[in-house]
């Protein structure tokens, strides 16, 4: 635009023009921030798929142990709580990307048929067998977990049992072998469920089941009157273990993420988390140290 000497300068026009480049601006530098804030929302809402046993769960540490870890590596966890059976087949079809789990015969086939690496010792507890206090097959006069159950056999006392191929299941199994017992009747229940509600079933039919120690302490101010019959012998250990799902049979799981969560779950942290925790009082998991 020319100017005359003298004549009134025409602004207008130079006026809006620097006002749409401010307003182009301001649109600009707000879809830098959205661009930023959505970029770290999709960071954060990174997301590792874990499957567990129902005695994770159902003993509460979860809900202690996994927001630091959610907290530190800016993801979610998402548990899936089955029986260990279940929970590695879910690792063997490549739907999760770690495992969490207590059957240390089924975890080193699992690893040794390449679904999983990197395999670490985690925490331990063991197994009981709970009963009404009034003991009515006489199991606390057995001098062994097999014949306790053998005796609850004899009684056709009822009993409820996991029936999910879980750690607990199998660990069970292996005690009615050894006594020498195919259990069957109305006096046994296979339940199909997890831990927890197992406690709750064999409660209310005054029965006894077999159940791992911390998922027992969870329970039993609040949701069961059934008291330990038989505890305390060597075959009873009960061992967890992690395990990262391969890549190298399904490229697309988070392997380094589980790396991460592995090395925080072992780690001094992580150790310590599950170290501390207890429910009224009670450890529910010890560590190796």
């Amino acid at each position: 635009m020319r100017t005359v000497p003298g004549a009134p300068i025409q602004t207008k026009g130079f006026i809006n023009r620097e006002v749409t480049k401010v307003k182009k601006l301001g649109i600009l530098s707000t879809l830098l921030v959205l661009s930023l804030i959505l970029g770290q929302s999709a960071i954060a809402a990174e997301r590792l798929r874990m499957s567990t046993t129902t005695s994770t769960e159902n003993s509460g540490l979860l809900k202690v142990l996994l927001p630091p870890f959610e907290a530190q590596a800016g993801c979610k966890v998402d548990v899936i709580a089955v029986g260990t059976g279940k929970a590695l087949k879910l690792g063997e079809a490549g739907d999760v990307d770690v495992v969490l789990v207590h059957a240390r015969k089924l975890e080193d086939k699992f690893v040794a048929d390449g679904f999983g690496v990197n395999r670490k010792d985690v925490m331990y507890n063991d197994f009981v067998i709970l009963g009404p206090a009034a003991d009515p097959a006489s199991v606390q006069g057995a001098k062994t977990a097999a014949e306790a159950l053998a005796k609850i056999a004899e009684k056709q006392a009822p009993f409820v049992s996991r029936g999910d191929e879980s750690g607990t299941h199998q660990k069970e199994k292996e005690l009615w072998q050894a006594a020498g017992v195919t259990p069957k009747g109305a006096w046994y229940v296979e339940a199909g469920q997890g831990m927890g509600e197992v406690i709750v079933m064999a409660t209310e039919k005054q029965g006894y089941t077999l159940a791992d120690r911390g998922t027992y302490n969870a329970f039993k101010k609040a949701k069961t009157n059934l008291v330990i019959v038989f505890d305390g012998e060597k075959g009873l250990f009960n061992p967890y273990g992690v395990i990262a799902v391969n890549p190298q049979k399904h490229p697309h799981v988070k392997y380094d993420l589980a790396l991460k969560f592995i090395d925080f779950i072992t780690g001094a942290e992580g150790q310590k988390i599950i170290a501390d925790y207890k429910v009224d009082g009670d450890p529910i998991f010890f560590v190796y140290r």
